[in-house]
């Protein structure tokens, strides 16, 4: 007898094939048989009336590496079908995390990945793993070896060459990581510390991953005015490493650069891939990303950790510094000269004179300050110690549905849980996708939507068992009638859950249950 018997459904496979009818039983955490079943017996029949059956969605983009310790959490992750997450992107993991500059690197990455409880830290990856089995999981959950946080531990946040020492104890990090069972690695080039790298230098702290078939992921060095050279240098370093490479959030910041670098960046992954390259990319379906508020500064500058910025940010001296090279520099991913101070919102702001302004525009705040948008931000973020979040509006809706429609792109949300506003994509990605470019644009079919967040990203990182119908893949399920799917999550209120999912199944145990959470935790840690 099976656990559950599903009839007459529509099902789509994740292979972006045309839907098929039939139904589709479940046991023991697995789907055991798939077409039309007849007078089979199970302990519960669903009838699906029509409505879609689908592997469950897979997010290969989050940074839910504290979240998930956090109660509560998978609400926002079920409620649009995620059945599979992968954090630990940007370079920024929570682990492993130890020695002279633990405090500093867990200051670094709250405005991502948020805040563990005070004392609560992980020296090694295999700690983490072993934390996250002793918590009810609600889905499931991978990690990335973020290479910023591994650089960290090995020489801190300083702007210079790594020493052949500093360089053994990146190399025997990494090794250590990757054993203990991460999915692949990941960049965070625009980040301290690992925007300190050249290209030259970096290849020698991946050297590791030759011929490894590790999948790295990379937020590339910038996505604004060099971001044709960002690619430029990843393509480089995949073929010097002979391994998969995954452009993380694609896309050109900045009007003058909206139209004009996405169609050339895809021509290059395109011809990447014909000369045989293994490059792929993926895209979240907003025009707004979200990250520290730090990010706006000149790289150099944040160099020594967010406590020597802090300082500097009281300065005049430098403040004078930072200024001139914002107003000019086009040599960084300099977002306020990209989109304009009017379009930098800050979030996650925790001083109580401060709160006030907690999902205002720098602009705003400059004017109700009576300041300078400069000075603003930089008293703001002294007072805040380099720690607040920001909403910045930076992409174009056409370069998102044309990297959305290439076929070597997946479908991400990039959701971060700092303290204070979140973004709307931590509760709406997937919903955003059906609603919006499948339902209301027709930019992609169902079967070519489902696949990018299903089969697609599943293959990317190895999950055999995930993202697929077929006999003996893990019964991670959603049943939902498109038409009832919408994202409820906008800018003014971001943390409203999504609807529309009937159905939730994770490693055959439903989630949710004709519409309603059934609080059952039936998630795992996945192991590479």
């Amino acid at each position: 007898m099976y656990d559950y018997l599903i009839r007459n459904a529509r099902l789509l496979d994740g292979t972006g094939a045309p839907e098929t009818r039939g139904d589709l039983a479940v046991a023991g955490g697995k789907i055991v048989a798939l077409g039309m079943l007849g007078d089979t017996e199970a302990t519960r029949v669903i009838d699906a009336a029509g409505r879609y059956l689908i592997p469950g969605f897979i997010d290969i983009h989050r940074h839910g590496d504290a979240a998930l310790f956090r109660p509560g959490y998978g609400w926002a992750e079920l409620a649009q079908g995620l059945t599979t997450v992968i954090n630990g992107n940007c370079g920024l993991s929570l682990a492993p995390v130890e020695g002279a500059y633990q405090e500093a690197i867990l200051r670094y990455l709250a405005p991502i990945v948020g805040e563990l409880p005070e004392g609560e830290v992980f020296p090694t990856m295999e700690d983490y793993f072993r934390q996250v089995k002793t918590v009810p999981l609600p889905l499931n959950v991978g990690m990335l070896a973020g290479m910023g946080t591994l650089r960290a531990n090995a020489a801190g946040f300083q702007d210079r060459s790594l020493s052949a020492d500093q360089l053994r104890k990146l190399h025997a990090l990494l090794e250590k990581t990757l054993a203990d069972g991460v999915l692949g690695v990941s960049l965070g080039l625009g980040y301290a510390p690992e925007c300190f790298y050249t290209t030259e230098e970096l290849l020698r702290a991946l050297t590791p991953l030759q011929d490894s078939g590790v999948v790295i992921s990379v937020h590339m060095r910038q996505e604004g005015d060099g971001v044709v050279e960002a690619l430029q240098e990843m393509l480089a370093v995949a073929a010097a490493l002979r391994t998969p490479v995954e452009i993380s959030h694609l896309k050109g910041i900045g009007r003058r650069n909206w139209r004009r670098a996405v169609p050339e960046m895809l021509t290059m992954i395109r011809q990447a891939r014909e000369s045989g390259l293994d490059v792929s990319c993926d895209v979240y379906p907003y025009p707004a990303g979200s990250t520290q508020l730090i990010h706006v500064l000149p790289p150099e500058f944040q160099a020594g950790g967010q406590k020597a910025l802090t300082e500097a940010l009281r300065t005049p001296e430098k403040r004078r510094a930072i200024r001139r090279r914002m107003e000019m520099g086009s040599d960084f991913e300099n977002i306020s000269l990209l989109v304009g101070f009017e379009q930098i919102l800050a979030t996650s702001l925790t001083c109580p004179e401060n709160r006030c302004f907690e999902g205002q525009s720098i602009a705003e705040i400059a004017a109700a300050r009576g300041q300078d948008p400069y000075d603003a931000l930089f008293d703001l973020l002294a007072a805040e110690r380099c720690a607040p979040s920001m909403i910045d509006f930076i992409a174009a809706e056409e370069d998102i549905a044309e990297i959305l429609q290439s076929p070597f792109t997946s479908l991400i949300s990039d959701a971060t849980y700092p303290g204070g506003r979140l973004h709307p994509r931590v509760y709406g990605s997937v919903a955003r996708l059906l609603e919006t470019y499948v339902g209301k644009r027709e930019i992609l079919t169902l079967p070519e939507a489902v696949r990018k967040v299903t089969r697609q990203p599943a293959d990317r990182y190895g999950l055999t068992g995930k993202g697929r119908l077929a006999v003996g893949a893990d019964a991670d399920l959603c049943l939902f009638h498109l038409e009832n799917v919408h994202e409820r999550a906008t800018w003014q209120e971001p943390e409203q859950l999504a609807e529309g999912m009937d159905w939730v199944f994770v490693n055959g145990v439903p989630a949710i249950d004709e519409g309603r959470f059934t609080g059952k935790a039936s998630g795992r840690a996945v192991i590479g």
